[in-house]
């Protein structure tokens, strides 16, 4: 398999061209530069293979021609030994849990595939600077999966006071090889901070450097595999109806990678996207056909307070038109009493426990009416601070969870390109 530039479908990478790179010359993201059929009703096996399994089959079309079967089966063995189920809530409503790994968020997924498939293609050991902006779960799952690995230096940046206790001392407890740097501004200026980097040759010629966010293919392809899973677990439950798709969104690679797993054969009768109101960048664009990037507004769905969402590129450029994209996606919003008011009633209705971020998938499938499910995205001990004192009180840490007994410790930096390349190029 071959990747293209999302802006110029012309010039040809391989595999670790894409991964080691992040970002395309050009600026764009890196796509597929074909889409294979992964899913035809037939020649799927996920009732004795399990998750890891199901991976393996999807994963082989685009890592085969880099690695071989071996080693594909232990990057896949190594990076999903967690479960990932589909759950009833009530009626034609059931949740895709995607918390289940270490550090209970969906990130951990395409972090921990991300960073055994660098290993795995880094076979002359050079060393890598791994930088990757967070506005809450990406740092925790990337920091865990790149920790102690050789020849890996990770730097995470996260706008300053505005992630969870829990999420931030996810990555900025973690010592050797992981680096935190709080930045004085917004999960945008951290996102435009890393872009620069990546545009900056000179920089790129001293440092081998490349990205963790879902920008990176590497991270993004991952994330379609559970969609195609989600998918063969609702047919068990609900056969002959085809689901509807419910995804939080905030920088909207999850979405995109609904919508590439849709493009590889998934069928679906829509996708839904669930976003906040401070910022509904893509709801807005669905209904006006206008993408204008904003000022990111401050909510408690922290890890959706994206004004200028990377991964709409590729939905631009997967839906080709403003028409196509709108035959298969539509959009649902919500302020935070409206978010808080749902995982109260939810848990009183049902007693499921949804996080806020959750909230908004729950809540934009029940408002569409349609059959399906949606994602949960984060395990709702990471948002403690924010959820209703009747529900807060019943949250349980899940069994399987380890918290690191170190302190939080990172260095505060302004939303300055020059300051962080001072730091990369010192460190």
């Amino acid at each position: 398999m071959k990747f293209v530039s999302s802006r110029n479908r012309q010039r040809l990478f391989s595999l670790k061209e894409a991964v080691f790179k992040g970002l395309a010359p050009d600026g764009g993201l890196f796509m597929p530069a074909e889409y294979p059929v992964l899913y035809d009703g037939n020649s799927i096996d996920s009732a004795s293979a399990g998750f890891a399994g199901l991976a393996f089959q999807l994963a082989k079309p685009y890592l085969e021609e880099d690695l071989d079967d071996d080693n594909i089966r232990k990057i896949i063995t190594a990076s999903f030994d967690f479960d990932i189920p589909l759950r009833k809530i009530k009626d034609n409503i059931y949740v895709l849990e995607l918390f289940h790994g270490p550090t209970l968020a969906f990130k951990d997924i395409g972090a921990r595939f991300m960073a055994r498939l660098m290993t795995g293609l880094n076979s002359d050991e050079e060393d890598i600077t791994i930088l990757v902006a967070t506005s809450g779960d990406t740092g925790g799952a990337v920091a865990n999966g790149f920790h102690g690995l050789k020849n890996t230096k990770v730097v995470v940046l996260y706008p300053r006071g505005r992630v969870s206790k829990f999420q931030e001392k996810q990555f900025a407890s973690l010592d050797g090889n992981i680096h935190s740097l709080a930045v004085e501004g917004s999960f945008d200026d951290c996102q435009r901070l890393v872009k620069e980097a990546f545009m900056d040759d000179e920089l790129r010629k001293k440092l081998r450097l490349t990205s963790a966010n879902s920008i990176n293919i590497g991270r993004w392809l991952p994330q379609s595999f559970y969609y195609t899973w989600g998918l063969l677990k609702w047919m068990e439950e609900e056969r002959g109806l085809t689901p509807a798709v419910s995804v939080p969104g905030g920088n909207y690679g999850n979405l995109a990678a609904a919508m590439l797993a849709h493009k590889s054969g998934m069928p679906l009768s829509d996708l839904i996207a669930a976003s906040n109101r401070g910022n509904n960048v893509v709801p807005l664009y669905l209904r006006t056909g206008i993408f204008r990037a904003q000022k990111t507004v401050h909510t408690i769905t922290n890890a959706m307070d994206v004004g200028n969402p990377s991964n709409f590129e590729r939905i631009e450029y997967m839906g080709g038109s403003y028409n196509n994209i709108t035959k298969i996606i539509r959009a649902y919003e919500f302020d935070d009493r409206e978010i808080l008011d749902c995982i109260e009633r939810v848990f009183n209705e049902t007693g499921y426990i949804l996080d806020p971020h959750s909230a908004t998938g729950y809540m934009a499938l029940e408002q569409s009416g349609l059959q399906g499910y949606f994602t949960a995205t984060a395990h709702p001990v990471k948002f403690l601070d924010v959820l209703p004192a009747a529900v807060r009180k019943m949250v349980r840490l899940p069994a399987h969870f380890k918290e690191s007994g170190a302190e939080s410790s990172s260095l505060n930096i302004p939303a300055s390109y020059k300051v962080l390349r001072d730091y990369l190029l010192k460190r």
